[in-house]
């Protein structure tokens, strides 16, 4: 096996980069890593440079990792801003880095991609091989799937985290059913909500990709800038690339929009999966009561039971969320420190940001909105 690092995925077929994948995880699929590249998404200014590690055997791809040389943390939802500064205090330099990721998706899924388990061994040594070759501080897998952890060696610090999901446990056949499973509080709570949003005249619609109009596509992504621009970050998706996934994916992104007086008030975009549907971003241009709650958490239940889809990832952080339905799970990262020192240093500041999670993992434990039982 002969490894390479590629700067651009379109060197890559997409028909040998998906076929190492199950195609049950939308963000990892060839048609949306390049087109962040291809759609004016990813900038060097922004921090993000394609370094994809790839292993051949003779002409057939049997290994890859999506990968990306690194200026910032930006982006990421993992954060190591202590780390960086850190290395700072002590005259170091922490960029760049390497992390193996989805641009801007806190999303957990395959980050080594691979045949059997010995390219995936192998890949990781191609990965490793490429840090040590620019002389950079570490190398970095976000939100791998737990199932992969067994590729990792003790060298790997692990970090955990958690964000709140939606699983239909009851076999739920409707939104009905899946109130019943809570309790009184949380069950009346949900229902206020929604019907608040009913009594203000907002009518609620579906819009898959090849269903989307140039209207739709535009007004979801002028409610991506707004959002952005109101919480003080930079939005780095281009209404190019929201044409890109409804071209390519076109049954693999659903938006919920919001109508009032027949204009568009309101946008959630999310990318389905084989059997998940994850939420990615929002925004309205008016205010009122239960909107957000409605638009980006009960729309999306209502579609997977609708659907049959088993999982709902409405994205990252947000207590807020637990009341509706959506409960702790954990997240799963990987870092490779090169100095030493750093290494030991950075892997206790791990084992006790672990503990403070489990902890706090524990105390959410005890709010569930469900019934016991249910």
């Amino acid at each position: 096996m002969k490894a390479r690092i590629v700067g651009a995925l379109s060197d890559i077929p997409a028909s040998q980069w998906d076929a190492l994948h199950d195609g049950a995880h939308p963000f990892i699929a060839h048609a949306f890593l390049e087109g962040l590249e291809s759609q004016g998404c990813l900038r060097a200014s922004y921090g993000w440079t394609p370094r994809h590690v790839v292993l051949f055997d003779d002409d057939v791809l049997v290994a890859a990792a999506p990968g990306y040389a690194k200026r910032n943390s930006h982006g990421e939802f993992v954060f190591d801003h202590a780390w960086a500064h850190a290395y700072a205090q002590h005259g170091r330099d922490y960029f760049p880095k390497w992390l193996g990721a989805v641009p801007y998706s806190p999303v957990t899924g395959p980050r080594l991609l691979a045949r059997d388990a010995a390219s995936r061994q192998a890949l990781l040594e191609a990965i490793l091989a490429h840090v040590r070759a620019n002389g950079w501080s570490s190398a970095h897998i976000n939100f791998h799937r737990e199932d992969e952890s067994a590729a990792f060696d003790a060298a790997w610090i692990p970090r955990i985290d958690i964000q709140y999901h939606w699983e239909n446990r009851g076999a739920w056949p409707d939104f009905e059913a899946f109130l019943a499973a809570m309790d009184h509080k949380h069950r009346k709570n949900i229902r206020q909500e929604r019907a608040k949003v009913a009594r203000f005249g907002i009518r609620m619609r579906v819009v898959h990709g090849d269903e989307a109009s140039e209207a739709d596509l535009a007004a979801m992504h002028a409610f991506y800038l707004q959002t952005f621009r109101e919480y003080g970050n930079t939005p780095a998706l281009t209404l190019d690339f929201f044409r890109h996934l409804a071209r390519t994916m076109p049954r693999a992104l659903v938006l919920f929009f919001a109508d009032l007086g027949g204009e568009t008030v309101a946008g959630a975009m999310c990318l389905r999966g084989h059997d998940t549907l994850y939420g990615r971003y929002w925004g309205a241009s008016v205010l009122a009561p239960g909107l957000h709650f409605e638009t980006c958490y009960y729309q999306g239940i209502d579609y997977c039971l609708r659907e049959g889809l088993r999982r709902f990832e409405p994205g990252a952080q947000g207590e807020h969320k637990l009341a509706r339905g959506f409960l702790p799970t954990r997240t799963h990262s990987r870092h490779w420190i090169a100095d030493p020192e750093f290494a030991s240093a950075i892997a206790q500041w791990c084992a006790q940001e672990t503990a403070s999670v489990r902890r706090y993992e524990a105390a959410l434990a005890a709010h569930s909105p469900f019934r016991v039982g249910a």
